[in-house]
């Protein structure tokens, strides 16, 4: 790997005598992981549940080192247990303590391997809101809850200084991923290498800068924030975190970290956990419901043959039909919005048809409507393919053991596949 002189003319000043080791480690293959889900999946219990060997990443309860280099086409993959991450960044999310029942955000959230690490810890309550400026890669993040089945979310595209406007002193817990140089990122991707320039550090810097102080409006007072970033570059590192606290003499360093290839197991990562001093907390409109009496309806005919306890939270509609199941704590959200709560399905005037989200967002035992496959048939499922099937006519849940995959649509024997063509395997 052909790394730039500049950047290692600012390492070898960084890291001293650590240099030698710092550029042998970076010869080395990536170190690549997986988390465990814990919303559908005890961790310990991950291992039976991959065809590869995991040993735990000491950092993350959830986190283990996985040989694997890919896992998209697994079943565990596709029923939400696992998500592939690289084991130094699961280090952020833990160190924001998030506990059930806070206000979330996470502020630069795609992929999603952050925002889904901080829904499992808050354990199902709460209100969670990830945030992505690009809308491309917000659409990326969407996905990633839906499959881990987070229901207690929105996913939204904005701008963080317009979003400030809307929940000043609102959120117990932020969490700052910024967008960086991600020189941690060079021994996994060579495109990284080849944006790598002074130039775009400083870029990155005023980014970052903007995007901190705009969190330090959301946060109120006593609450945490984490931040963080994928490369070893001081100034956007403990340099950046330095001219945030001269500019907000309200915030507090609690703690500091640097993880470097050449002294963990991992391709790096810095994360520094600030506390806001006072106790304002700001409060915000409530999410406003639109309401669809036909499609209510036809919801709740279909719920009352499909569940065995139905998930619980405020009904909401489309101009189209969909209908959504809002967490009672959501407020409302006055930017680009891609998901709020969890997709229940669309009513089209005649009949109601539930959606992929529904059955991610399920877990077995609320469900009285599930057809459980064996290796093959999950394999022939996953590829879209119909299967027969004695169980009784209308709807389901389609899983693999006792993990829901998707739905299917069973009559006369056959079960219609309705696994989503755009995440089959092929």
């Amino acid at each position: 790997m052909r790394l730039p002189d500049e950047y290692l003319n600012r390492m070898q000043k960084r890291l001293g005598e650590g240099f030698p080791a710092f550029l042998r480690a970076m010869e080395e293959t990536p170190v690549r992981g997986v988390r465990a889900n814990p919303l559908k999946i005890a961790p310990e219990a991950l291992a039976g549940a991959v065809p590869f060997a995991l040993s735990p990443v000491p950092w993350a309860a959830d986190g283990f080192y996985a040989a694997a280099e890919k896992v998209g086409a697994l079943p565990a993959h596709h029923a939400g247990l696992l998500y592939a991450q690289e084991p130094s960044a699961m280090l952020p999310a833990p160190l924001l303590d998030v506990k059930a029942g806070e206000r979330v955000l996470d502020a630069c959230a795609a992929p999603g391997g952050k925002t889904t690490q901080l829904a499992a810890a808050m354990q199902g309550e709460g209100v969670l809101i990830a945030n992505e400026f690009v809308y491309d890669r917000a659409c990326v993040l969407s996905q990633s809850v839906e499959r881990l089945g987070v229901r207690f979310r929105a996913v939204v595209s904005a701008d963080l200084a317009v979003l400030a406007e809307y929940f000043p002193a609102y959120f117990d817990k932020i969490l700052v991923d910024a967008p960086c140089s991600g020189e941690g990122m060079f021994r996994k991707d060579e495109n990284a290498v080849r944006e790598w320039s002074a130039e775009n550090v400083e870029r990155c810097i005023l980014r970052q800068r903007d995007i901190l102080d705009a969190a330090a409006r959301m946060l109120r007072g006593g609450g945490r924030m984490v931040y963080s970033t994928c490369t070893f570059e001081y100034g956007e590192d403990e340099g950046q975190v330095r001219g945030f606290l001269a500019r907000h003499p309200e915030f507090t360093l609690k703690a500091e970290h640097l993880l470097l290839p050449h002294e963990v197991r991992g391709e790096g990562h810095y994360a520094a956990v600030l506390e806001k001093a006072g106790g304002e907390r700001g409060e915000a409109r409530p999410f406003p419901l639109r309401r669809n009496t036909q499609a209510e309806r036809a919801y709740a005919q279909f719920a009352a043959a499909f569940f065995a306890a139905p998930p619980q939270g405020r009904l909401t509609a489309t101009e189209d039909g969909r209908l959504y199941l809002i967490p009672d704590e959501m407020p409302a959200l006055p930017v680009r919005t891609l998901r709020a709560g969890v997709e229940l399905g669309a009513f089209d005037g005649k009949r109601f048809t539930p959606a992929h989200a529904l059955a991610m967002a399920l877990r077995r035992r609320e469900i009285a409507r599930f057809t459980a496959l064996d290796g093959t048939q999950t394999e022939k499922y996953l590829h879209g393919e119909t299967l027969p099937c004695a169980d009784a006519d209308g709807w389901c849940a389609v899983g693999w053991g006792e993990y829901p995959l998707g739905l299917g649509k069973i009559a006369g024997g056959v079960l219609k596949n309705h696994y989503p063509k755009g995440l089959r395997n092929r």
